[in-house]
């Protein structure tokens, strides 16, 4: 559930934010539309590199659980790696 909210949140709080500053830009320069496509766009990227960012974070996690499995495996029944993947 940790990670769903974490996701949603790089996904979610940077377009809303952008949302009203992209209308604001607008209204403040007469620019529209181009005020907010520009910075829903500049949200976008931060929310791809947000949202890369924390699945390589759990990625390490979940690779370093199943690297230490490998080594219980091979020291408890002292087996030679080519038998793992038999």
């Amino acid at each position: 559930m940790s990670l769903f909210v974490r996701l949603s949140a790089w996904v979610a709080f940077p377009v809303i934010i952008a949302t009203f500053i992209g209308q604001w830009l607008d209204k403040k320069y007469d620019s529209a539309p181009f005020g907010l496509l520009g910075v829903v766009g500049v949200a976008f990227v931060f929310s791809m590199i947000g949202l890369v960012y924390e699945a390589s974070k759990e990625y390490g996690k979940f690779n370093k659980k199943n690297d230490s499995r490998k080594e219980d495996v091979c020291t408890d029944k002292q087996l030679a790696p080519h038998d793992i993947l038999k």
